[in-house]
């Protein structure tokens, strides 16, 4: 995949895609994704190339930005992309709730608002993926349940689960479960 001159994009390695997407097994089919951070978008799409219902991308650069949105049409892919920071658009009300998130920001971000800002956006039983440089580790946080967790090269990643429950209702949509 290509990517627009001038751009600072990371791929997710295709070693830790693979074993992602088998951790996730058939769960990702008919599932909603956002995909946090998107730079390449890698991580939105190989979801919709398994059957995922729809993928929003978040990007603030706005090249990438409106290249995730040739690459969506170009796929016919169910989805949107926002050009904005992760912050803004999860300040905002959520439109609907999503049954994965990839978390996969720039190495050494500090990611810690963007998992508080999560609960709102999440469905039931949510997985949210985290990727970040292995010297910077995985968050030891009280608001992640680690499901599983590796590493591969300079990269440490995982599956989680948000501790505490969703506590706001997407208007329209269905209400967290106590």
């Amino acid at each position: 995949m290509r990517f627009p001159a001038g751009t600072n994009v990371r791929p997710t390695p295709d070693r830790v895609r693979e074993t992602l997407f088998n951790w996730l097994g058939v769960r990702v089919e008919g599932a909603r994704c956002l995909d946090l951070y998107a730079g390449s978008g890698l991580l939105g799409f190989e979801a919709l190339s398994r059957g995922a219902r729809e993928a929003w991308f978040v990007e603030r650069d706005r090249r990438l930005a409106s290249h995730l949105g040739e690459q969506l049409r170009m796929l016919a892919g169910n989805g949107r992309v926002f050009c904005e920071e992760v912050e803004t658009f999860l300040s905002r009300p959520a439109e609907l709730r999503f049954d994965v998130v990839f978390l996969d920001p720039p190495y050494s971000t500090a990611v810690d608002a963007a998992i508080a800002g999560l609960a709102a956006f999440l469905a039931p039983d949510a997985l949210v993926y985290l990727e970040r440089a292995a010297d910077d580790g995985l968050p030891g946080s009280n608001a992640l349940r680690w499901a599983k967790t590796g590493r591969a090269g300079a990269v440490c990643f995982g599956l989680a689960q948000l501790a505490v429950a969703p506590e706001h209702p997407v208007a329209g949509g269905p209400a967290p479960r106590a």
